[in-house]
């Protein structure tokens, strides 16, 4: 398993490389079949009103599926901590997940071959971004269905994730709505050509 350790506005010291090894070691210890890679990224907030300023992500790559977690406390071991907890639990569920639908049978002739993980997403091109953007994202797409996407989104701790629709071979977007549920933003066809207005976008929130 390749365990990847990054700060920001932090040193990483050996004693918290050690710690982040030993408490994300233990966490996934049960599922290194499953985990090809794990990033940790420690970031400490400079905006003085944030109190739980100390914060701790950890981003896995199982089987071309990401589960991701992210704690904040007033503590950077802490946050480790409670970090580890978490994605030991979304290692668990996925896990969990996965053995139901191997031990399923398919309903169709066919099915939808998972893409592997492509570790160089950006070849040779040169990341260029706005000054107000100060981190960037490239993953595997490989196309699903809304039900898989909505489980997908359940790992990731976000509250929204993108995905290939397998069956319109469109780009979509799954998130959680404020007022409880999800909705599925779809792009509109190309007879239907437009934007969404400021009232559409509210009322699909």
């Amino acid at each position: 398993m390749k365990l990847v350790i990054q700060g920001k506005n932090i040193e990483i010291t050996d004693a918290i490389r050690d710690y982040v090894n030993d408490k994300i070691t233990k966490a996934v210890n049960h599922f290194q079949n499953l985990t090809t890679e794990v990033d940790v990224h420690l970031s400490v907030a400079r905006n003085p009103r944030i109190s739980t300023n100390q914060s701790a992500e950890v981003t896995i790559y199982a089987n071309g599926t990401v589960i991701r977690a992210q704690e904040s406390t007033e503590s950077m071991y802490a946050s480790i901590d409670l970090v580890a907890n978490k994605i030991a639990r979304q290692l668990r569920k996925y896990k969990e997940k996965r053995n139901r639908k191997l031990h399923v049978p398919s309903k169709t002739s066919e099915t939808v071959a998972e893409a592997p993980v492509v570790e160089d997403l950006i070849g040779d091109r040169t990341v260029e971004l706005p000054e107000e953007v100060v981190r960037t994202k490239y993953f595997a797409m490989p196309p699903m269905s809304v039900r898989e996407a909505l489980e997908q989104l359940q790992l990731v701790d976000h509250d929204f994730f993108v995905f290939c629709n397998a069956e319109t071979e469109e780009i979509n977007v799954i998130y959680e709505r404020n007022h409880g549920g999800y909705g599925v933003i779809q792009p509109r066809k190309a007879q239907e050509n437009g934007y969404l207005s400021n009232d559409e976008m509210s009322k699909a929130s």
